[in-house]
């Protein structure tokens, strides 16, 4: 069970190492290797890492970094429902996906199975998980089949631990529901389009059935939105997406979320409810980017509260799900 990571603390050092190693993914900035290196050692590097330590200290827990405390808490819950071992890993920081695979290589499995903590598909979460999981294997034992969960963006277990988990929420007196989804540029979803030609070629390419679906993380986080609203009964005109966290001068999925967040505000409403189905648990991302400076932003534009929805965490609706999509 693998999900993005977090740094070994939130002093500056570790959150440098950690950038480091997320920054240099080449399905993270798809640039040339040469060019990646410099982007990240000359004009990320330097300053980055001090503004990032302070974010990650204003949402640090006492027992460690909160993706990896609930993610742990996560693996305790699903391994008390499954006879097999089970091993926690992170894409970035420690444990490492190599050490989560010899845990399991120890033990004498006969099989992995792959469960990727992102349920949409896209280049720097889902893909690079997967990636780094079959070079890790192949280096230490490629005669261990690897199996692997598809993205589960629409499947019925997913949305009902989903809408679950954000039961007590919803029954807030909100004026509008948010989904904020982690933003990618655009020029991944036509990396990803094993069309070659569907993905954002109009604005209803999401809309035309096609081959690309299923790596169009547009179109995917489009579908999760639309599974939520009808199983939650969320009124048309009630609810809208936006994606968060961009970084970079490209073109990035669009609408914003910071920006939509003042929109909002601006437009009249009052109780904004944010909730972040890309993230299986709640993180920097979710905590300190929506939850602090949103809120912070959100008031200032005129909004009286800001709520964010908690992620699926270690919710048992959740739980089970992950069971049952990792069983035969």
């Amino acid at each position: 069970m693998v999900n993005l990571g977090s740094p070994d603390s939130p002093a500056a050092p570790d959150v440098r190492r950690f950038l480091n190693e997320f920054l240099m993914d080449e399905r993270v900035l798809d640039m040339p290797y040469l060019i990646r290196r410099c982007v990240v050692s000359c004009f990320i590097l330097p300053a980055r890492p001090k503004k990032s330590a302070h974010a990650y200290q204003s949402i640090w827990w006492d027992e460690g970094a909160p993706l990896v405390v609930i993610s742990q808490k996560l693996q305790q819950k699903l391994q008390a429902k499954l006879d097999a071992p089970l091993a926690l890993a992170m894409r970035y920081g420690n444990p490492s996906i190599e050490s989560g695979l010899k845990n399991l290589l120890a033990q004498g499995v006969d099989r992995i199975f792959l469960i990727p903590l992102y349920p949409h598909y896209a280049m720097p979460t889902y893909e690079t998980v997967v990636a780094a999981t079959q070079k890790a294997l192949a280096k230490l034992n490629d005669s261990v089949p690897l199996e692997i969960l598809p993205p589960y963006f629409n499947n019925p277990l997913y949305i009902e631990a989903l809408v679950a988990s954000a039961k007590e929420p919803l029954d807030w007196d909100y004026d509008h529901l948010l989904f904020s989804y982690h933003g990618i540029p655009e020029r991944h979803l036509k990396k990803t389009d094993p069309t070659g030609g569907h993905c954002l070629v109009s604005d209803a390419c999401c809309d035309t059935p096609s081959a690309a679906h299923a790596t169009c993380y547009r179109y995917q986080t489009r579908e999760t939105t639309a599974l939520f609203v009808q199983q939650a009964s969320i009124p048309r005109g009630k609810y809208s997406i936006a994606y968060q966290s961009r970084f970079g001068r490209d073109a990035w999925l669009q609408p914003f979320t910071d920006e939509e967040i003042v929109r909002l505000a601006r437009s009249g409403v009052r109780n904004l409810l944010v909730i972040c189905p890309a993230f299986a648990s709640d993180c920097l991302e979710t905590l300190e980017e929506i939850g602090i400076r949103g809120q912070k932003a959100f008031l200032e534009a005129g909004g009286e509260e800001l709520r964010l929805t908690p992620c699926l965490n270690d919710h048992p609706v959740w739980v089970e799900a992950l069971r049952q999509l990792c069983s035969p």
